[in-house]
């Protein structure tokens, strides 16, 4: 028997890295294809899906401010990696006929439409995947903020955070054999531990608003399926 999602509505939190795969830099399509599987697979089953996208794939903006660019400029011109991004899952989603809208926070009508709160809700309740892009559209504000904003907006029951490895550790576990990870963390722990989830803008608005974050290996097939479902896989922060 098919267990029943314990999430109704998901944003899943995607770095611009995770879309690389094994490449230096830039979109690769076999990466594209296995997240839209996924997702289509939660999608299915009832649950509606948002998606905040990085860009650091293509260019971060705090890194490229170390190199001379403005912080300003660096920001925008990160952002505009995100829509190159989304409109990449875009079209990964549609091939395997799942509908979706990019929605983004600087305006780029030709190829997105602009945020909109209520636009955005419509499309969850319709079934259709919406893709946030450029972040928040401010300088200086990361897209893990930009997740935790939108999730609230759009009454996200959860924020899952994609990663390479299955959950937060003490330390990086690729580095330091010794890392222990955590099942478990409440907000004030990341904060306290100065734990690399997300920044501390992002985690404070958790905690304020209550918001569950899960964080997972999106390299396992299957496990975007397994959160939504309440297996205990990854990190699960609340509190």
């Amino acid at each position: 028997m098919q267990k029943k999602p314990v999430y109704k509505r998901i944003v899943l939190k995607l770095s611009g890295e995770a879309l690389q795969g094994r490449m230096d830099y830039g979109i690769d399509p076999g990466v594209t294809h296995s997240i839209a599987g996924q997702i289509k697979e939660i999608r299915d089953l009832g649950v509606q899906v948002a998606i905040v996208i990085g860009g650091g794939n293509i260019l971060r903006g705090s890194t490229a401010s170390k190199f001379g660019i403005d912080r300003a400029t660096a920001d925008y011109m990160g952002m505009l990696a995100t829509i190159i991004n989304g409109l990449a899952l875009q079209d990964a989603f549609e091939r395997v006929g799942v509908f979706t809208r990019v929605q983004t926070a600087i305006e780029v009508r030709e190829v997105a439409e602009p945020y909109i709160r209520r636009r955005a809700i419509r499309h969850l309740e319709k079934g259709r995947v919406v893709i946030f892009v450029s972040g928040t559209g401010n300088p200086y504000f990361t897209t893990d903020t930009a997740a935790v904003l939108r999730a609230m907006e759009v009454g996200a029951d959860v924020i899952i955070k994609a990663t390479k490895v299955d959950g937060v550790y003490s330390a990086d576990p690729l580095k330091d054999k010794k890392a222990k990870k955590f099942e478990k963390l409440s907000y004030i722990d990341v904060l306290k531990k100065r734990l690399k989830v997300m920044d501390s803008t992002a985690i404070s608005l958790c905690m304020d608003n209550s918001l569950p974050l899960v964080v997972f290996n999106l390299t396992k097939k299957g496990n975007i399926k397994k959160v939504v479902l309440g297996e205990h896989i990854g990190t699960v922060i609340e509190g």
